[in-house]
């Protein structure tokens, strides 16, 4: 009900922009002796090294308005199959993301009327794209912004929690506030 609520105040521009950002719910110190998450956070890895906690992934369209966020364990992939499916659920247009998106699901969700952009790795074949989706997929950092504001002006990254539905109603509360920020970083869209 409350991804609902959170996501009907968004625009569907036909523009999307996807990343996760970690969650850790305790220092790397004290793994080992945290009790609070013992059922909910893992150990998982990102671009700065190993922490334990959650990953909050985040859609966000041009306008810089959350489209759409999912709170999973730390140690499940961006490319993972069921959360990209539940993620893309409903949105047409084209989706601009990182490596860690490259998936099988390419063709599935081009059907569906989704066309995700991302940059190739170093082992795979070049692949050809657009001029428009190449000048749009380096406007990806638009969402690194959002990222970025989320962990200053709303501390979404919290590593004192109390309980884990301290924390569900901490990240909430952040994601409801920063939909009513009027400061959004946006980017403009070469069409």
């Amino acid at each position: 009900m409350f991804v609902k609520v959170l996501t009907s105040l968004s625009e569907k521009t036909g523009h999307y922009f996807i990343d996760s950002k970690k969650l850790p719910v305790c220092d790397n110190r004290r793994i080992h002796s945290n009790k609070v998450f013992a059922g909910f956070a893992t150990r998982g890895k990102s671009s700065t090294g190993w922490f334990y906690g959650l990953k909050i992934h985040l859609i966000i369209n041009e306008l810089g308005q959350i489209m759409n966020f999912t709170l999973t364990p730390a140690n499940v992939m961006d490319n993972n199959e069921h959360l990209l499916k539940k993620m893309f659920k409903g949105l047409k247009g084209k989706c601009y993301g990182d490596k860690g998106y490259l998936s099988k699901l390419f063709t599935f969700f081009y059907q569906q009327g989704l066309h995700l952009v991302t940059k190739i790795r170093e082992n795979m074949k070049n692949q050809l794209i657009s001029v428009n989706d190449k000048i749009n997929l380096k406007k990806r950092g638009v969402i690194e912004s959002v990222n970025d504001i989320l962990m200053t002006v709303f501390d979404i990254e919290h590593t004192r929690h109390r309980s884990p539905i301290n924390a569900i109603a901490h990240i909430f509360g952040a994601l409801a506030a920063y939909c009513f920020y009027e400061c959004k970083p946006t980017t403009f869209i070469k069409r």
